[in-house]
């Protein structure tokens, strides 16, 4: 049995560092360069597989070279691409990423490629893998309608549902009803909620309002301060763990759902599941890229212990 459905996108990163992004028409030279693995779903699904959960991966690849990175990373992590779509006329995505060498944030810029064709059709086509799941991810790099049909379709099947509403957009009430739990970050939920999230107290109020507009739990991610959980009956800030010196934000996020779907879909009570992917994300800020920095299972339980 699938434990963790991920519907979602894989394009290769390009990731570039250098002191800032040049202005227009300006060539800057560089001080570092990496291409590898990435999309917000891809991440997600090899960052809950190296957690523990048995994960499927829901969409479309073009066959290509970057194609075959994509395959070969989920072969490594242990994901399963019985629900992959291959396309012969519309290319893997790819992103361009900018990391600051003076902050080390990050700016990313995304062409999702063949997974951008994702559709309701698709859904239905591969529903037996999301109806057959524990826990169904999905977030907001492939076409909205596609996204809300996997919600609903995991939801009728009464699968937990996880909404990572990234990159922000508007969502509908009829969206917001489908998710057993949203997990924006600082700016993704001040543009679902109209609150400025730059205090712990501003993210309980954000939590409130998204609550209030129909979703089950609010889990707000707070970079270096951990995460904030808020279901109506409890509301508690996880704090993230220290596990060494920061070396690159790209794809903390992604580790943070991964694993926290994960440890929901193994059992833990939802505060249990938010710390393990408070480990799992601290982990991954000390390495650099994104899929290749993903904590493993051991690793993850290490650094809880310890704390």
């Amino acid at each position: 049995m699938t434990a963790v459905a991920i519907l979602g996108v894989f394009v290769a990163d390009l990731s570039f560092e250098a002191p800032r992004l040049p202005v227009m028409g300006e060539t800057l030279l560089g001080s570092g360069f990496v291409m590898g693995p990435g999309g917000k779903g891809s991440n997600q699904a090899v960052a809950a597989a190296k957690a523990g959960a048995h994960t499927s991966f829901l969409t479309r690849l073009g066959n290509d070279a970057f194609g075959k990175i994509a395959l070969d990373t989920w072969e490594r992590a242990g994901v399963s691409t019985d629900a992959v779509i291959r396309m012969d006329d519309a290319p893997t995505g790819a992103a361009f990423i900018f990391v600051s060498t003076e902050t080390r944030d990050n700016a990313i810029i995304v062409e999702s490629g063949a997974a951008g064709h994702l559709a309701p059709a698709d859904i239905d086509t591969l529903s037996h893998t999301i109806e057959g799941a524990k826990v169904f991810v999905t977030q907001l790099e492939q076409p909205m309608d596609a996204a809300e049909h996997g919600l609903a379709r995991a939801r009728a099947a009464r699968v937990t549902t996880i909404l990572n509403p990234a990159p922000a957009a508007p969502l509908s009430q009829e969206v917001l009803a489908l998710c057993d739990v949203i997990t924006p970050n600082e700016s993704e939920a001040a543009a679902l909620t109209g609150i400025s999230v730059d205090s712990v107290d501003d993210a309980r109020a954000a939590a409130t309002a998204l609550r209030n507009a129909g979703v089950g739990s609010a889990l707000i991610t707070l970079g270096e301060r951990g995460a904030l959980y808020d279901d109506g009956a409890t509301c508690e800030l996880v704090p993230a763990f220290s596990a060494g010196a920061v070396c690159d934000t790209t794809g903390a996020g992604d580790a943070f759902n991964g694993a926290f779907a994960a440890a929901l879909a193994e059992g833990r009570p939802s505060l249990d599941a938010v710390r393990f992917a408070c480990a799992a994300a601290s982990l991954s800020v000390t390495r650099r890229g994104a899929a290749a920095a993903m904590a493993s299972r051991a690793e993850i339980d290490a650094l809880l212990a310890r704390a």
